[in-house]
């Protein structure tokens, strides 16, 4: 196998740019293209025999997800109570394009990520994101992407503290200080983030995925029976092939952004796929997740708009009838937890691993591991409560970092990859012209996503203020 740093120097393509990358590992010696700055248990300064067993154990802690580990992992960070908002966007889209878009966006995500897990092959070194960053743009881009990604997980981690909150609040009725149910969330969101190895988070994503598969099934049965038992009966529902009521661009934009942003398990797709024992059955796993998200996405936006109508409510469980959605909301509570915490592992394992580099701390199998591991995650968690409680349009806000975050992560950073990591010879040459084409349309489709989404939530937030909608910052009533 070709050292890494050949691999590197023969992407940048020219004698020019080798001078020039050499010179930055030089001056940058965790370079994380280097094999001898990370790989896996290569610690640069000298250890002993004790140290020599702490690297061993970490090895094998974290390197024990196989490509079933990997799906379901992917299923908690993919499939969450978004799922619940989809009829709500093929009520603006209608009909034939929800699921066009849901099916069409589906399998450009499922095409993307298989991108990235080829660049995880080529490049082994790669710990997630930001790595992969600093093969596109050397330092800067190791650091603009890693930057991207602790705030996309973080930001994440306080929308599910934040849906916690909501959810807490609905089952019980209460009128208890919305403050209360978010500090119990984030005590919740912390103590399932304790596990530092993606492996051992993997058992609680059958109950992650049981959790929501239940809930989206409640939902679709109690609103086809209050259809079926409402005047008219299915007929009488106004649900339309095509949309209703002139929806506006931002209204149209934020229903197609709902349904991109389902898709967005490609931000931590390179983290899970370091802790393989076997990285090439990656592509088992993409395809097992893109066939789920596809069927569940498509079947949950499809009936329950069929069932309930242009009127239905996001998240789709309120449609259900008041007994119903606290039974389902109930239900849902596993979900917006666990999915909640392995963005905060993510985060915590970046930045933890970021400041023990050539440490055996960063294995997590010390009493000092456990105790900066156990620091780090508490930080993030309160971090993200603060914004989640602090910012009233937070939701609004979570859209704007999305359309930031995920258009690259999904659709407009994959092709670049392909186009500097993966592709040999001309751009245009008969063998990469069709894929050329199509990383192009994927990576523009990527930056109107970005442009759209952004316009798009801006416009919402103006619309919410003028309306009145916006709660004020740590607040004690409903959010």
């Amino acid at each position: 196998m070709r050292n890494q740093d050949d691999i590197t120097d023969t992407a940048a393509g020219n004698e020019a740019d080798r001078t020039s990358t050499n010179k930055e590992k030089l001056e940058w010696p965790d370079y994380p293209a280097s094999e001898a700055s990370f790989s896996h248990g290569k610690i640069t300064k000298g250890v002993d025999d004790v140290e020599q067993r702490i690297i061993e154990a970490g090895e094998i802690k974290y390197h024990r997800v196989g490509w079933v580990q990997l799906t379901v992992l992917l299923v908690v960070e993919a499939i969450a109570l978004g799922a619940l908002s989809l009829p709500s966007a093929f009520a603006t889209l209608g009909m034939a394009a929800g699921v066009i878009c849901t099916v069409g966006i589906g399998l450009l995500a499922v095409y993307t990520a298989d991108i990235i897990g080829q660049v995880k092959l080529a490049h082994p070194s790669i710990r997630h994101y930001g790595d992969a960053g600093t093969l596109i743009g050397g330092r800067f881009g190791y650091e603009v992407l890693t930057a991207m990604l602790i705030l996309s997980v973080v930001f994440v981690t306080g929308s599910h503290c934040l849906t916690g909150t909501i959810a807490f609040r609905h089952i019980t009725g209460s009128d208890i200080c919305s403050l209360l149910f978010g500090g119990v969330s984030a005590i919740i969101l912390l103590l399932l983030s304790i596990p530092s190895s993606f492996a051992d988070m993997a058992w609680l994503g059958y109950v992650d995925f049981a959790s929501i598969v239940a809930a989206i099934g409640i939902t679709i049965i109690a609103t086809g029976i209050q259809s079926s038992d409402a005047p008219g009966g299915l007929s009488a529902v106004n649900w339309s092939a095509v949309s209703q009521g002139n929806p506006t661009f931002a209204e149209g934009f934020i229903a197609i952004s709902n349904i991109v942003f389902a898709y967005s398990f490609a931000t931590t797709q390179f983290s899970f796929m370091d802790e393989m024992h076997t990285p090439k059955d990656y592509k088992k796993s993409i395809w097992a997740l893109g066939f789920l998200q596809i069927a569940i996405y498509t079947i949950t936006g499809a009936t329950i708009y069929a069932f309930v109508g242009p009127d239905v409510e996001s998240p789709a469980l309120l449609s259900a009838g008041p007994l119903v959605s606290k039974i389902a909301f109930g239900v849902a509570l596993p979900v917006i937890f666990i999915s909640g915490a392995i963005n905060t592992i993510v985060a915590g394992r970046l930045i933890h691993q970021r400041i023990y580099t050539n440490s055996v701390t960063k294995y997590i199998n010390t009493t000092m591991g456990w105790i900066t591991w156990l620091t780090v995650i508490t930080a993030i968690t309160v971090i993200a409560w603060v914004i989640a409680e602090a910012i009233p349009f937070f939701s609004d806000l979570l859209s704007i970092a999305s359309a930031i975050f995920t258009s690259g992560f999904s659709f407009y950073l994959p092709p670049v990859m392909w186009y500097m990591l993966l592709r040999k010879g001309k751009w245009y040459s008969r063998e990469n012209l069709l894929r050329s084409i199509v990383n192009g349309l994927i990576f523009l489709f990527g930056l109107t996503v970005l442009v759209g989404g952004l316009y798009s939530s801006i416009a919402d937030i103006r619309s919410n203020y003028k309306a009145g909608k916006v709660h004020g910052p740590f607040t004690c009533g409903p959010v």
